[in-house]
């Protein structure tokens, strides 16, 4: 149909002529209410954006300022990545590194195998244990 045509049409039938697929050729357009077509799609990108939910980044920061972390510290620090991890959200694992203990990263990276092993059945590691200045830091997931 000629675009004059299609206007007259549109104009006739008090709604509005919105060009759909430009590159076609000819290019594709439809005549209806554009006010309500940009209400519904608005509508519809709102409910799917209610369902999304958005896994947030979650801290567990373990200091091991008084001689090394202990087993039921580490459990509860464990509990509470778990917890996280159910949720869908993700975790940033922070191993703290004060005075002279940087000399021993070794024993940082132990203890976040440790973890990483008690914590294997519910997540998996985004990100491995890497130093960051004074800070021994990795990501874990929830499993898909």
């Amino acid at each position: 149909m000629n675009a004059r045509d299609a206007l007259i049409l549109a104009q006739e039938k008090g709604l509005d002529l919105i060009e759909v697929a430009p590159q076609a050729q000819p290019p594709v357009c439809r005549i209806m209410d554009y006010g309500k077509y940009k209400y519904e799609q608005g509508k519809r990108e709102r409910e799917q954006h209610k369902k999304q939910k958005q896994g947030e980044l979650k801290d567990i920061r373990i200091d091991p300022r008084y001689g090394m972390i202990g087993d039921h510290d580490l459990q509860v620090k464990v509990k509470n990545i778990i917890k996280f991890l159910e949720d869908g959200d993700k975790v940033k694992v922070v191993f703290r590194f004060s005075g002279r203990q940087i000399t021993h990263p070794e024993l940082g990276k132990q203890k976040l195998d440790e973890i990483i092993g008690m914590i294997a059945n519910v997540g998996q590691v985004e990100r491995p244990p890497t130093m960051e200045g004074r800070l021994m830091i990795m990501i874990l997931s929830p499993k898909a």
